[in-house]
């Protein structure tokens, strides 16, 4: 008997017996070890080539399902990766379609879209506030890295429970990468892309970065975008201020802040409240008193508007948006997310609407003009740092800055000097001030009055309109009109006789930027209120670089500041003066006084005021009321400011022009002599020439010779509409200029009247 057949001889000779358990259960082994020995046999036959044995194409069937999964997960995160930005730009911190405009110091002035005007440092954010939304929106933050599976299933499991949705699954990180780059879209799709761009979030950014964002940009109902906005708009607190009840119904806000707003359901936003308790006290952040104590308090709302609706120094603001599309393209302003780093200084900004509504209030009173406007730039990189188009935004949003046309009157005549200057004239050279008639055109002095022969500095220091006009008559009208335009006046100017007391009207910003050229000695430099512009990952977009240009000669320059200074100390800018700092400018003032100016500037500061009225109604001030505007801002905006002394005059013999004149000839100049008793004009002497007999005609003649073409200003003006909000800058008629006689003077007589020379200034 061989051992092989032990157990089959003993089963057969059994087979008349009855079967028992233990053969049953030798019968079962029998065959197991039946099957075990067979499957050895195929998987260790030597007979069989390795391609035809199964354990070869199990193994081959199963990599082969492990590797495509792998190849097709590869693949598929590829496309979701495509329409996701990349890890470069994974730490923005601002939503898109959002604009934020800053001033100098950082001080947000006007936000637009879905923004947060107080973005805080984590730091600055209570501890128990940010253990409230880890609290209420993912428990387990600090755990996952990114998507929490757990978290999920455990929110699926009490929404079935509850038949509704009272918890989600997504993580805090989910739901930043939704706020910052996905759309709000119900679709696999979108949240494909979520949970991806969660899980890259958290390789690039901390927990700490994480949290931080998220309550800075979280909606939570209201317009509030973040804590520091939701803790002003429902309690009028800083986030440090709120109590622990207050801390818990923010928090509860952000799943639904629609639902859940103590505003318009104050029932379920309690209750809301009371479940945000509850986790905190389960996940014992807070105690069972504390918890008791906070469930039991009323909500205490104080309702306020959000901050981000608040606009400051709205002027600067308007403008700066009016500016933007020229530095950048309509599809990066679309796009939006974009952060405006401006010039604007919050100090001087104060300063000169303080300075403006002090003046409106004391001199406007009396003196009857009702408006005012500032603008104050650095001359030696052309920032503007304070702007004041007016007395209130609100309701007039008009900018008198940039955008209200006025005649500068007398401020003109700086333009007209410096071109003078530049022919090679100098600050001395005298001319006689007396009447002429000049081709039916007759300037007046203020008050009428004339003091015979003067230098030239005397005429600007005293703004004598005869010797201005006498002056453009042996320069030319071509040379001043192109020295105006080099040193900034973009504005229309024609060649005409009143020209030289500036009867063509400019903005307040050009007729600034162009004094600031005498201040950095003949270099212009572009008038400007952004220094860059961001997007919304941190990249520059655009970057100021305006470059000085040389449009007046250095010597012509000093010589008109030094002329300048003596209009300060001794001439219709005294109430200008500054204590211990040499100053230099011009007043000016236009018909019947419309138009009160006063341009002036030391070298780090050139600062203009205008005042008057929007109807164009004639006042019964003068220059000199601008003149202490100017005071009043420059004594707060120099404060702790270095004094700088201008350079010394340079000199005057010897000197060459760097332009040349053009000198005009009229076809008739009709001079009378003085009466040296009574210093008033006499007759007009006898055949000048033929046109001296003819009937003066109510316009402004023709002028002989004329390099352009002459056009005389009608005498109708267009006026300001005050309820027009950001009218288009549009040209308007200039009328003639007279300067600004007094209501206590004796009137013209009507033979006077006809004239259209002009009889105001300084």
């Amino acid at each position: 008997m061989t051992p092989g057949n032990h157990y089959e001889n003993e089963e057969a000779t059994n087979e008349s017996l009855p079967p028992t358990k233990f053969m049953k259960t030798r019968q079962f082994w029998n065959r197991i070890n039946s099957v075990s020995s067979g499957v050895t046999s195929i998987f260790s036959s030597r007979n069989r080539p390795f391609y035809r044995r199964i354990w070869f194409w199990a193994s081959l069937g199963i990599g082969s399902s492990i590797g495509g999964t792998i190849i097709g997960l590869h693949y598929f995160i590829g496309i979701i990766d495509q329409n996701l930005p990349d890890a470069s730009k994974l730490k923005v911190t601002s939503r898109a379609q959002t604009l934020t405009i800053k001033a100098i110091d950082g001080t947000i002035l006007q936000q637009q879209g879905e923004a947060t005007r107080e973005r805080l440092r984590l730091e600055e954010i209570p501890e128990q506030l940010q253990q409230a939304f880890i609290a209420s929106e993912d428990r387990r933050f600090e755990n996952h890295h990114g998507i929490d599976p757990q978290g999920i299933l455990r929110a699926a499991l009490k929404n079935v429970r509850s038949q509704t949705v009272v918890e989600g699954g997504s993580t805090i990180t989910q739901q930043l990468a939704r706020i910052l780059f996905l759309k709000q879209e119900q679709t696999i799709w979108r949240k494909l892309k979520e949970v991806r761009l969660a899980h890259k979030m958290e390789q690039e950014l901390s927990k700490n970065q994480i949290i931080e964002r998220y309550l800075n940009l979280v909606y939570l109902g209201s317009g509030a975008y973040g804590v520091a906005d939701a803790a002003w708009v429902y309690f009028s607190k800083s986030v440090d201020q709120l109590t622990l009840a207050e801390v818990a119904m923010i928090a509860g806000l952000a799943p639904a802040p629609s639902l859940y707003s103590p505003v318009q359901n104050p029932t379920a936003a309690i209750q809301r409240r009371n479940i945000v308790l509850q986790r905190m006290y389960e996940d014992e952040l807070i105690t069972a008193a504390q918890r008791q104590a906070s469930a039991q308090e009323s909500l205490n709302l104080n309702n306020n508007f959000p901050k981000r609706l608040q606009v400051q120094s709205p002027y600067f603001a308007s403008y700066v948006l009016q500016e933007l599309p020229k530095y950048v393209s309509p599809d990066v302003l679309k796009q939006g997310g974009l952060v405006v780093e401006t010039t604007l200084n919050p100090t001087w900004q104060q300063a000169g609407e303080a300075a403006i509504a002090k003046t409106l209030k004391n001199q406007g009173r009396w003196q009857n003009f009702t408006q005012g406007s500032l603008v104050a730039i650095d001359p030696r990189n052309g920032e503007i740092q304070a702007m004041v188009g007016g007395k209130d935004f609100d309701k007039n949003q008009f900018n008198r800055v940039t955008q209200a046309q006025r005649q500068p009157g007398s401020t003109f005549k700086g333009f007209v000097y410096a071109a003078a200057i530049a022919s090679g004239k100098s600050p001395n050279d005298s001319y006689l001030d007396a009447p002429v008639v000049i081709d039916d055109y007759e300037p007046q002095n203020f008050g009428r009055t004339f003091r015979g022969s003067m230098t030239i500095r005397d005429a600007l220091t005293r703004s004598t309109n005869v010797v201005a006009v006498k002056v453009l008559l042996d320069v030319g009208f071509e040379p001043i009109i192109n020295t105006a335009r080099n040193l900034g006046i973009q504005s229309d100017l024609q060649p005409t006789y009143s020209l030289a007391l500036g009867s063509h009207e400019v903005n307040l910003l050009e007729l600034t930027n162009a004094y600031g050229s005498f201040a950095t000695q003949g270099l212009y430099i572009e008038a400007h209120g952004i220094r860059r512009i961001l997007d919304r990952y941190g990249q520059v977009v655009w970057s100021n670089d305006f470059q000085h240009q040389r449009v007046l000669d250095p010597t012509s320059a000093g010589i008109m500041t030094w002329m300048l200074r003596h209009v300060v100390e001794a001439g219709t800018g005294s109430p200008a003066q500054l204590k211990n700092r040499p100053v230099a400018g011009k007043t000016g003032t236009s018909d019947e006084s419309r138009d009160l100016w006063f341009i002036g500037y030391i070298p780090q500061i050139v600062t203009g005021v205008w005042l008057g009225n929007d109807n164009n109604r004639p006042t019964s001030g003068g220059s000199g009321s601008a003149a202490i505007a100017w005071r009043e801002f420059m004594e707060k905006a120099v404060e702790g400011m270095p004094i700088e002394k201008f350079p010394e005059r340079p000199k005057l013999q010897g000197r060459v022009g760097s332009i040349e004149a053009q000198p005009i000839k009229p076809k008739s100049i009709q001079h009378r002599s003085l009466s040296a008793a009574t210093n008033q004009p006499s007759p007009p002497t006898a055949n000048v020439t033929r046109s001296s007999r003819r009937t003066r005609r109510r316009s402004q003649p023709q002028v002989a010779n004329p390099p352009a073409r002459v056009s005389s200003p009608p005498r109708q003006r267009r006026t300001v509409q005050p309820d027009a909000a950001l009218p288009a800058k549009t040209p308007r008629p200039s009328p003639p200029v007279s300067s600004g006689s007094s209501p206590s003077k004796p009137q013209p007589s009507w033979r006077e009247r006809l004239r259209p020379g002009s009889t105001a200034s300084d």
